[in-house]
């Protein structure tokens, strides 16, 4: 099972991987909710038409390195952001509890045979 971290988790977040296109076209659309949170990548924008709850999306670039943080309503579209490479979504308000914020370094494992920082 793949794993996240940052300097302030106290443990590791269960992380699910959307790496197909048509896996991340449907993001989080149809769900209810998530445990941990759900890895597009690559991408560097999403939407939130169709969705049940609001998210937040964080945009990480290539080294993982958060280069912002938002949370998004249902019905909304979000603009793509320069430099980003892949994007974090999970349930509105969770984010700040991870330590996920602006030029943190989102550590992922469970994914390959090494860490991804």
């Amino acid at each position: 099972m793949a794993t996240f971290t940052t300097p302030e988790t106290s443990e590791p977040v269960p992380l699910e991987l959307a790496e197909s296109a048509r896996a991340r076209r449907r993001g989080l659309l149809g769900r209810d909710g998530i445990e941990g949170a759900l890895l597009l990548s690559p991408a560097n924008s999403v939407h939130t038409l169709g969705m049940r709850f609001a998210i937040d999306v964080a945009h990480l670039d290539r080294e993982f390195r958060v280069l912002a943080v938002r949370t998004m309503r249902p019905g909304r579209v979000g603009l793509p952001r320069p430099w980003a490479r892949h994007v974090l979504e999970a349930e509105a308000g969770v984010m700040e509890g991870w330590g996920v914020r602006r030029g943190v370094r989102v550590t992922v494992t469970g994914l390959g045979p090494g860490p991804v920082t």
